[in-house]
C-alpha cells in the first residue's frame, strides 16, 4: 500500500539546530554503504565518530586543543633561558680565564720588582756597614749619600713590588688600585725631574760646584769618612784634581798642597811634592765629559726602568678591569 503525506510526516525528524544532519543519520548501517562508494573513515573518526554517534567537543576538550601552544611557548621560554645562560657562563669562563692569566704575568712581574729592591737594599746596607757614608760629596746635604739613596729606594721599590704581590694574588682591588697609584706617582715624579734637570743645567751646574768646593774643607775631618772616601775614589780613578782646578785645595790646606790621590803616581805625602806632579784636570768636568760620553747608556738605562713602570702600570689596570668584569658577570 502506498502511505499518505501525513503518514509520512510522522516519520519526518525536524532539521537540526545546526542545519545538519545528526551522527545517527550517517552511522549505522550506512556506514559500510558509504565506505563502499569511497567514503573513507578517517573523515568520520576526525569529526569524532564512535559507533555511528557524532561526539561533539566538550569545554575540556576545547581546554585541551589550547593549552597544548601554551605549554609549547613555554618550552621555547626555558631553552632561550637555557642558552643564554650558556653565553653567561661561557663569557664568565672566559672572563675568569683572562683575570688567571693576567694574575700570573702580574705576579712574576712584582715578584722580579720585589727581587730588584731586595738587591739594591742590600748594596746599600753594605755600604752603609762597610763604607760609612759613601760618596757623600754634598756639605749641604750631608745624608744625601749613595748608601742611604741605595736604601730608601730599594726599600720603597720592596714595598710596591710587596703591594702588587699580593693585590695580584687576592685579586684585591683596593691593593691593585693602590699599586698603580704609586707607580703612577713615582713615574711622575721621576719626568718632573728629568725636565727640570734639562731646563735649569746651568743653574744646576754653578750650584753644584760651589756646594762641591765648600764640601772640600770636610776632607779628612773626623766624621766625614764617606766623602773622605768619595774624594779619594773619584780623583784616583778619573785622574782630576779638585773641582774646577787643583787649586781648589790649596784653600782648604791654606798651603800648595794637594791630597794624595791627586798624585801621578801614588806614595805617601806625595801631595806636598810639585804640582808638575799632580793631576792637572778638573774633577768635575771630567766626570761630566764621562756621563755625556755614556750618555746614550744612561738614556737606555732611563727608558727601560720607564718601560718597566710602565708594563707594571699595564698590568694592575688590566688586572683590575679583569676582576672588576669577573665580579660584575659572575656575582
Amino acid at each position: 500500500m502506498r502511505r499518505s503525506s501525513t503518514d509520512e510526516s510522522t516519520y519526518r525528524r525536524s532539521p537540526s539546530p545546526e542545519g545538519k544532519e545528526p551522527g545517527f543519520a550517517r552511522g549505522g548501517p550506512f556506514r559500510r554503504c558509504s565506505s563502499q562508494y569511497g567514503r573513507g573513515d578517517a573523515g568520520d573518526a576526525s569529526s569524532g565518530a564512535f559507533f555511528g554517534l557524532h561526539a561533539n567537543p566538550g569545554p575540556k576538550a576545547a581546554q585541551a586543543r589550547y593549552t597544548s601552544p601554551k605549554g609549547n611557548k613555554y618550552v621555547v621560554f626555558y631553552l632561550d633561558l637555557s642558552f643564554i645562560f650558556l653565553l653567561e657562563l661561557k663569557r664568565c669562563s672566559m672572563a675568569r680565564g683572562c683575570l688567571q692569566g693576567v694574575k700570573y704575568l702580574m705576579f712574576a712581574f712584582n715578584l722580579l720588582f720585589w727581587l730588584g729592591g731586595c738587591g739594591v737594599l742590600g748594596v746599600g746596607i753594605w755600604l752603609a756597614a762597610t763604607q760609612g757614608n759613601f760618596a757623600t760629596l754634598s756639605s749641604s746635604f750631608p745624608s744625601l749619600s749613595a748608601a742611604n739613596l741605595l736604601i730608601v729606594t730599594g726599600t720603597f721599590v720592596m714595598a710596591i713590588g710587596f703591594v702588587g704581590c699580593i693585590g695580584a694574588l687576592k685579586e684585591n682591588k683596593c691593593l691593585l688600585l693602590t699599586f698603580f697609584v704609586l707607580l703612577l706617582l713615582v713615574l711622575l715624579l721621576e719626568a718632573t725631574i728629568a725636565v727640570l734637570f734639562f731646563a735649569y743645567t746651568d743653574k744646576i751646574d754653578r750650584y753644584a760646584q760651589q756646594d762641591l768646593k765648600k764640601g772640600l774643607h770636610l776632607y779628612g775631618t773626623e766624621g766625614n769618612v764617606g766623602l773622605t772616601n768619595a774624594w779619594s775614589i773619584i780623583q784616583t780613578d778619573f785622574r782630576c784634581c779638585g773641582v774646577s782646578n787643583y787649586t781648589d785645595w790649596f784653600e782648604v790646606y791654606n798651603t800648595t798642597r794637594v791630597p794624595d790621590s791627586c798624585c801621578l803616581e801614588f806614595s805617601d805625602s806625595c801631595g806636598l811634592h810639585a804640582p808638575g806632579t799632580w793631576w792637572k784636570a778638573p774633577c768635575y768636568e771630567t766626570v761630566k765629559a764621562w756621563l755625556q760620553e755614556n750618555l746614550l747608556a744612561v738614556g737606555i738605562f732611563g727608558l727601560c726602568t720607564a718601560l718597566v713602570q710602565i708594563l707594571g702600570l699595564t698590568f694592575a689596570m688590566t688586572m683590575y678591569c679583569q676582576v672588576v668584569k669577573a665580579d660584575t658577570y659572575c656575582a
